[in-house]
């Protein structure tokens, strides 16, 4: 069984739902979800917001995180998930931003710069990784994280609460 349909059986068994913020995968998250059958039991939607101004709007990201951090942090990915799990009043809200490339990268924030974020009912995670691939790579190495990440919190595998799961990639 491949994590997306793990994740479904975990969610159909939690009786829990799952929203889900994109930037840099542009729906591949949502994509990878939606091709398991009977995904609409738990999947309620996702928004793709790749501007600050769609972060703002949709996902009630503050300008201020926007304008200090930038579009490519930890906090802009927290606030995207608590975001998307507000708009779509569900249990979960996964989030993804980054620099896929092969553009778009700072001596501070390298092409493949990925931030992935988790928040639940008890608690908010978050994860940095930098991929070295192409555009296309960094964007399918970005989804399967955020597809891991969901599966470690359903299987209770993360510390309750935790703010930063500590892990990082290089790969």
């Amino acid at each position: 069984m491949n994590t997306e349909a793990l994740i479904g059986k975990l969610l159909r068994q939690r009786g829990m739902k799952l929203a889900v913020a994109e930037s840099c995968t542009g729906g591949l998250v949502s994509h990878r979800i939606t091709d398991v059958p009977g995904s609409s039991a738990y999947y309620e939607g996702a928004i793709i917001a790749y501007s600050y101004a769609a972060k703002e709007k949709h996902l009630a990201v503050k300008r201020n995180t926007l304008c200090s951090w930038g579009a490519v942090s930890e906090q802009t990915a927290l606030e995207m998930a608590q975001g998307v799990r507000r708009a779509f009043e569900c249990e979960i809200g996964l989030a993804v931003t980054g620099i896929a490339g092969p553009d778009g990268g700072t001596e501070d924030k390298p092409v493949g710069l990925v931030y992935i974020a988790l928040a639940a009912p008890d608690g908010t995670w978050v994860e940095r990784h930098v991929w070295s691939g192409n555009r296309w790579e960094n964007k399918a190495s970005s989804a399967e994280a955020a597809l891991d990440l969901l599966h470690r919190y359903l299987e209770g595998e993360l510390d309750p609460g935790c703010c930063k799961c500590g892990t990082e990639s290089m790969s």
